[in-house]
């Protein structure tokens, strides 16, 4: 038996190939990723070359994934393709600068001491010489002074000056120059053709033998949709179809194609645009020449030295996107046989799936962490094509239930059905067609579901059972208190209670699945355990006979903690803590000292609130008295009575100053009190 060799292609320009061989697809595993791995196989016989055909944007992938192997015997060469560094960098590499889309006189001006054959265009004779430039030659014609190119050519006769004429000919007669020439404009050629790149792969070795290339590229997902079938005679019976597309600009012809589910990791990175590493530029120092010297007088001047330095710009690496991985559970399944041939079906009255005429072309295994569909029979598909494949075909285990969510309707809940995968395969998410005694029913929606999963799905609306929630509020209720440096910590319980309530207008019973949202810190009471946990909802079961009503109590009860700031606390609220039936002894008694303190403090506050208002109405009365004297002579017995009053209020008002200014002292001390003793009590 020969050895193969397996070569992963990270490699630039290389020239020459050998006999051309054709490598058509045969086989093509998809993701539910978004890639595709493509395989090629071929025969080839001594050396061998194979030139394969992608879009720019593919390029990176090829790079990064590409495998090649020479099952017989054989190495591989070289794998070469279309640089793509930068055009003018390109141009600049060559004998010849087509940078900045040189003119013929530019072009030839470049081209000095290079050896030309040229050809008149009157004559048709042809010199040889060399090209010593061009320039620039101003021709009156009639009354107009025109501007002309001229090509001055030293020749074996003497040096020729040629106008730059429509029909000259100039060949170079440097074929390595010329050659330059061409590259680059080969290079400018394809500069203009982003559609496709060429990748030549190149085999040697001796005689007949097998050679295989494969890849992974971006391909569209594969999809799957469903066809579920209800009766009351038979069970479910489930059909699921995969939708594949070809979206490359080749045939398939007889590929052996797989699916494959999971979330492997797949990113870009760019590896086929040229990456240069910035290099810092160190010019020479330099240092100014001497200057001849004075000898008078002391100078000063000083002759600097310049260094020019370059500061270079860090290189930055592309980052690479990754896409999230799943881990589906790995389950062995029951392989399905291969689509039977067709034959004439004989009309059927009801619909049914089973023995149909469909049979699953799909084969179930494992994949390292991932699940495969791998179809049974060859796949042809032209290219730019879809197609559907069946992937399973058989009976499943399904309970119908009415699925009632208020937040989803309020009135009706949903037909639906509690769907448990006895595939034995893994189910990829996709749309469900539902059948129900020979009549569409409705669409669901199904999502990744693994072997042995259940999973509700809904699709239609049961107008025959109607439910109602009828809400119950209580009122919180304190179940303990302490006290904390200043803080009244409370202990509340919340209820939350609801009757759920459903009257089933059908003959048939209704099996109706209740779910409530529900926040993670509530605690179920009744009933003691429900149907089923969700990620944000509970789910409760509950049987309606046909004709009948019943009624499902749920109640949630949650125990939460409120701090109160006791120094922003009126005593009013403090009077209704004291009231509470849960409070302890200890705290009782705090809460009691501490009302006698605010009780005294908000005593010395309303006496100084008193004595400050009485300022201000004497204040305002002497404001009108000093009024009214100035309308009254100043010897008069009134002007005299007003003297009197103003004196009178003088002294008032320096008794309540003083009052004011004790009971702010008083005032200070009973609030210090009061913070010393909030700061002070630990209780509860």
């Amino acid at each position: 038996m020969g050895y193969y060799s397996m070569v992963l292609v990270w490699l630039a320009v290389a020239n020459g190939v050998a006999m051309a061989a054709e490598l058509p697809v045969s086989k093509v595993t998809m993701f539910s990723s978004g890639v595709a791995y493509y395989q090629r196989d071929a025969q080839v016989e001594g050396d061998a070359s194979a030139e394969l055909k992608f879009k720019t944007e593919q390029i990176n992938d090829i790079l990064k994934s590409m495998v090649l192997q020479d099952l017989g015997g054989g190495t591989v060469s070289a794998v070469t393709y279309s640089s793509r560094d930068p055009v003018e960098k390109a141009l600049r590499s060559f004998g010849v600068d087509l940078t900045g889309k040189p003119t013929l006189a530019q072009l030839l001006d470049q081209l000095r001491g290079a050896a030309v054959r040229i050809t008149m265009p009157a004559t048709a004779k042809t010199l040889s010489g060399t090209i010593l430039g061009v320039q620039k030659r101003r021709t009156a014609v009639k009354d107009t002074i025109i501007e002309e190119d001229v090509l001055n050519v030293a020749a074996a006769d003497g040096l020729l000056s040629l106008v730059l004429e429509p029909g000259l000919q100039i060949k170079l007669a440097d074929e390595q120059l010329d050659g330059e020439l061409r590259k680059a404009l080969e290079v400018l050629a394809a500069s203009h053709d982003a559609q496709k790149k060429s990748v030549v792969l190149s085999f040697t070795g001796q005689g007949a033998r097998p050679v295989r290339v494969a890849y992974m590229l971006e391909a569209p997902i594969w999809k799957t949709s469903y066809r579920l079938v209800l009766s009351d005679k038979d069970a479910p019976f489930l059909q699921g179809w995969a939708i594949v597309e070809n979206t490359t600009d080749e045939d398939w012809n007889d590929v052996e194609l797989s699916l494959v589910s999971g979330r492997p990791i797949s990113f870009i990175q760019d590896l086929y645009q040229p990456l240069y590493m910035p290099r810092p530029e160190v010019k020479p120092e330099l240092y100014a020449s001497l200057t001849p010297q004075l000898y008078g007088g002391a100078t000063e001047e000083k002759e600097a030295m310049a260094v020019a330095e370059v500061d270079a710009d860090q290189y930055e690496d592309m980052a690479a996107r990754t896409l999230r991985r799943a881990r589906p559970t790995r389950a062995k399944a029951e392989s399905a046989g291969a689509a039977p041939a067709m034959a004439a079906a004989p009309s059927a009255p009801e619909l049914a799936l089973a023995g149909a005429g469909v049979a699953s072309m799909a084969m179930a295994e494992d994949v390292g962490e991932l699940f495969s569909y791998k179809i049974a029979a060859p796949v042809s598909l032209p290219r730019q094509k879809s197609a559907m494949l069946p992937i399973v075909n058989q009976e499943v285990k399904a309970e119908k239930v009415s699925i009632y969510n208020p937040e989803v309707h309020a009135k009706f809940p949903l037909n639906g059905l509690v769907l448990t995968n006895s595939t034995g395969l893994h189910l990829m998410q996709g749309p469900v067609t539902v059948f129900d005694d020979q009549t569409y029913a409705g669409d669901a929606r199904l999502d990744d579901l693994q072997p042995d999963e259940k999973r509700m799905i809904s699709y239609a609306m049961d107008l025959a059972c109607e439910g109602l929630v009828i809400s119950e509020p209580e009122p919180v209720q304190t179940v303990s208190m302490k006290l904390a440096r200043g803080t009244l910590i409370l202990t509340d319980k919340y209820s939350d209670k609801k009757t759920y309530q459903f009257t089933n207008r059908d003959d048939k019973k209704r099996t109706v699945i209740i779910e409530q949202s529900v926040p993670g810190d509530w605690k179920l009471l009744e009933p003691k355990e429900p149907l089923e946990k969700a990620r944000d909802v509970y789910r409760f079961k509950l049987e309606v006979p046909g004709g009948k009503t019943e009624k499902l109590l749920v109640h949630f009860e949650r125990i939460g903690e409120q701090r109160v700031l006791l120094r922003e606390t009126g005593l009013e609220q403090i009077q209704i803590y004291l009231r509470s039936k849960v409070i302890s002894k200890e705290v009782k008694e705090a809460l009691s000292r501490l009302a006698e303190l605010r009780q005294n403090l908000d005593n010395l506050q309303r006496q100084r609130t008193d004595r400050e208002q009485q300022v201000t109405r004497i204040t305002t009365e002497q404001e009108r008295i000093r009024k009214n004297m100035q309308a009254v002579p100043q010897n008069s017995d009134t002007y005299t009575r007003y003297l009197r009053k103003l004196d009178d209020q003088e002294t008032a008002l320096e008794k309540l100053q003083s009052e004011i200014d004790a009971l702010r002292k008083e005032e200070e001390a009973a609030r210090k009190k009061v913070e010393e003793f909030l700061m002070s009590i630990e209780a509860g």
